[in-house]
């Protein structure tokens, strides 16, 4: 496993995001119904309200899910630090100049930002150009 990176302009600058191929969509999903649903989901949260599921729309379709809100996966491909600061920051910043709403999802190696299917282009040039201006900014 590559060496986790916990500096912020080193995070910002090797992030290389990538915009995954495919739509998403954020759902919920009974107790009862989670088993049959949990292998075709992308991630699951447990929240107090009962459990989240990022699906396809052909998943949340059978759920019969709200479909209103496609998204678009973009994943940092820069294998963040858990304890890092800033990175999760920087790209809400980065998104929030463009009016790009942005919801991010943590994993251990990567983190995954989801954006809404319409501005996902738009919302990857930024990404990269936040990316580039960190490699050309000196420590």
């Amino acid at each position: 496993m590559p060496k986790t990176i916990s500096d912020t302009r080193a995070m910002i600058a090797a992030m290389a995001p990538e915009l995954v191929p495919g739509t998403w969509h954020f759902c919920a999903c009974d107790a009862r119904r989670e088993a049959a649903f949990l292998p075709r989901a992308l991630a699951t949260f447990r929240e107090k309200e009962g459990v989240s599921m990022i699906l396809d729309a052909a998943a949340a379709n059978a759920l019969g899910a709200p479909m209103d809100q496609p998204m678009r996966q973009i994943t940092l491909n820069v294998n963040s630090a858990l304890d890092g600061i800033g990175l999760t920051a920087a790209v809400a910043q980065a998104l929030t100049e463009k009016a790009i709403p942005c919801n991010v999802v943590a994993a251990l190696r990567h983190d995954h930002v989801f954006v809404p299917a319409d501005m996902a282009e738009t919302a990857l040039r930024t990404l990269q150009a936040l990316s580039a201006t960190a490699k050309w900014t000196k420590p």
